[in-house]
C-alpha cells in the first residue's frame, strides 16, 4: 500500500492509500462540521443537510443523482455526527472516477426553496421515529446533560421546532460557511489511479472558495447531573452514565478503547459477567468516544425498573473495583485481541479502510497505516490502564433514565 496526498490552494486536502491488490476501491468527502457547529436556532441544520445534498445540483435533479449511483452499482450512502458529516461509496474500481465527479457535483448543491420544505418533513419524521427508540433517545438525552449547554450537547437530529423554524436561506449560510474546502478531505481507498483522481478534482474542487472556519475546543469533565425521563409508553428502565475521557488527538485514546471493552463488551466484560449474565439487564455495554478536544466515556442499559437501582449499585461498585484494583493481564489480552480482531477485519477492504484514512488526516493531519494502530494497541499496558483510570475517575458520571411513568412502577 502507497499513501498519497496533495493540497490545493484553496485548502482541499486529498489524500490516498492506493492498494493494488484491492478488488474495489472506496471514495469519500469528510467535512469537519456536525452538531457541535450548529447554534440552538438552526439546530439539525447539518444532519438536514445531508439529506439535501442528494437532492442534486443545477444539473441533476433526485433521481437523475440516484440514477447515476445506481448505474455503476456503488454501494453509497452519508452520515452525520457531532463533529462530522461524510459522504462515501465503495465501488469497483472501473468507476471509482465516475463515482468521484458525481460526489465532487454534489459537494455543490443547488439547495432548492421547494426541496428544502418538502425534507422538513422527512426529517420530522426520522426524528419522531427516533423518539420511538429508547436506546438512543436516552444517550441523546444524556449527552445534552453531561455537556449542559456546550454545543458538544448539540442533538445531531435537531428537535420539531428548531427543524420547523429553519430557512432555507439560514441553511444555505451554514453550507457557505462550513462547506469550505478548507474544512473538507477527501479520501480514497483501494485499486485506483491517484494521478488520475487528482486530476479529476482539480479543475472543479479548485474553484471552491475557502473561508475562515472554526471549532471551539473546550474539554468537558461533565456536569454530574442525574435525571429520569418518565415515558407512559416504555416498560423497561434505560439508563446511559457517562464520565470524561480523553481526545481524539490524545495518544492515550487505545488504553480509553481497551479500558470500555474490559469493563463493557458485549460479551465476557464486567458488565457482562455481572448483570447480562446473571439476568439483571438485557443490555450494559461500555464504549469511549472520542472527540475533537474531549472524549467521553458511555454506558447503556436496559433493564426492569425494579432492578435498576440494583443495576446501579452493582455499576458503581464495578466502577470502585477498578479504581481501587485495577485490571488483570488476562483481562487486557482478552479485549487487545477483540479490538484488534475488529480493527483488522474492518481495514480488509477498502469501504472500511476509508473511514479511519479520513479520520486521521481530519483529526490529527497524520497518516497511520493499520499496523501503526495495531502496534499502539499492543503497545498499552497495564500501566497505561491504571494512570487512566487514575486521572478519569468512572464514578464521577452523569446518568440519565429513560423509564415508565410511575403509575407503571
Amino acid at each position: 500500500m502507497e499513501f498519497k496526498k496533495k493540497e490545493l490552494s484553496n485548502g482541499l486536502t486529498i489524500v490516498g492509500e492506493v492498494n493494488k491488490s484491492a478488488k474495489s476501491a472506496a471514495v469519500g468527502f469528510f467535512v469537519k462540521t456536525g452538531a457541535r457547529d450548529e447554534s440552538n436556532e438552526i439546530n439539525g441544520v447539518s444532519h438536514f443537510m445531508e439529506h439535501m445534498l442528494f437532492k442534486g445540483t443545477k444539473k441533476l435533479s433526485a433521481l437523475e443523482v440516484n440514477e447515476a449511483f445506481d448505474r455503476t452499482g456503488a454501494q453509497f450512502n452519508a452520515f452525520t455526527s457531532e463533529e462530522n458529516t461524510v459522504f462515501y461509496a465503495a465501488t469497483l474500481p472501473e468507476y471509482l472516477i465516475e463515482v468521484t465527479n458525481l460526489w465532487i457535483d454534489l459537494m455543490r448543491p443547488e439547495l432548492r426553496d421547494e426541496d428544502f420544505n418538502i425534507e422538513k418533513n422527512v426529517i420530522k419524521e426520522e426524528i419522531a421515529m427516533y423518539k420511538d427508540l429508547p436506546n438512543f433517545d436516552v444517550m441523546d438525552k444524556c449527552r445534552h446533560l453531561y455537556f449542559d449547554g456546550d454545543s458538544c450537547g448539540n442533538s445531531i437530529l435537531g428537535s420539531e421546532e428548531s427543524i420547523d423554524n429553519m430557512t432555507a436561506e439560514q441553511m444555505r449560510n451554514y453550507f457557505s460557511n462550513r462547506y469550505a474546502p478548507n474544512n473538507m478531505v477527501l479520501a480514497c481507498v483501494g485499486d485506483f489511479d491517484w494521478e488520475r483522481l487528482c486530476s479529476q478534482a482539480q479543475s472543479p474542487c479548485g474553484k471552491w472558495e475557502n473561508q475562515q472556519v472554526s471549532r471551539e475546543l473546550n474539554q468537558s469533565a461533565g456536569s454530574g447531573k442525574c435525571e429520569r425521563v418518565e415515558n407512559q409508553n416504555l416498560n423497561r428502565e434505560h439508563i446511559c452514565l457517562m464520565s470524561q475521557g480523553v481526545s481524539a488527538q490524545d495518544p492515550r485514546r487505545f488504553a480509553a478503547v481497551l479500558l470500555s471493552a474490559i469493563i463493557g463488551d458485549d460479551v465476557g466484560s464486567r458488565y457482562f459477567w455481572e448483570l447480562v449474565d446473571k439476568a439483571l439487564a438485557e443490555t450494559a455495554v461500555m464504549q469511549f468516544g472520542a472527540m475533537d478536544g474531549t472524549g467521553v466515556f458511555y454506558s447503556y442499559v436496559q433493564c426492569s425498573n425494579e432492578n435498576s437501582a440494583k443495576v446501579l449499585d452493582i455499576i458503581r461498585g464495578i466502577f470502585q473495583s477498578v479504581g481501587k484494583d485495577g485490571i488483570s493481564g488476562d483481562e487486557l489480552k482478552k479485549a487487545k485481541n477483540k479490538i484488534l480482531s475488529a480493527l483488522v477485519i474492518k481495514n480488509e477492504v477498502p469501504m472500511g479502510r476509508l473511514i479511519d484514512l479520513g479520520f486521521n488526516w481530519t483529526y490529527l493531519k497524520q497518516y497511520r497505516t493499520i499496523a501503526d494502530d495495531v502496534n499502539a494497541i499492543r503497545a498499552v499496558t497495564i500501566d497505561d490502564i491504571h494512570s487512566l483510570i487514575e486521572e478519569f475517575n468512572l464514578c464521577n458520571f452523569t446518568q440519565l433514565s429513560l423509564g415508565p411513568a410511575a403509575s407503571k412502577e
